[in-house]
């Protein structure tokens, strides 16, 4: 696998670690809002998991990136 390739694969995996953990985060924020208003549908604690799990993939990739460009070496 080429160097770039492996970077792809870094970036991919690290993505779909932060979609994980905004999922569950998600998911959290989404159950106590079903528990906390009777009105909440499972609509909107999906709409609140899915924003999650989106928010946490940015955040992670973005965080990834700033990362990569810190570690490169000076030339």
């Amino acid at each position: 696998m080429t160097e770039a390739g492996k970077q792809k694969a870094e970036a991919a995996a690290v993505t779909g670690v932060g979609a994980g953990v905004g999922t569950a985060g998600g998911a959290t924020v989404g159950v106590l809002e079903l528990a906390a208003q009777g009105t909440a549908t499972a609509l909107s604690a999906g709409m609140v998991i899915g924003a999650g799990a989106l928010v946490g993939a940015a955040t992670f990739f973005l965080g990834y990136k700033l990362y990569r460009r810190l570690q490169k070496p000076k030339s």
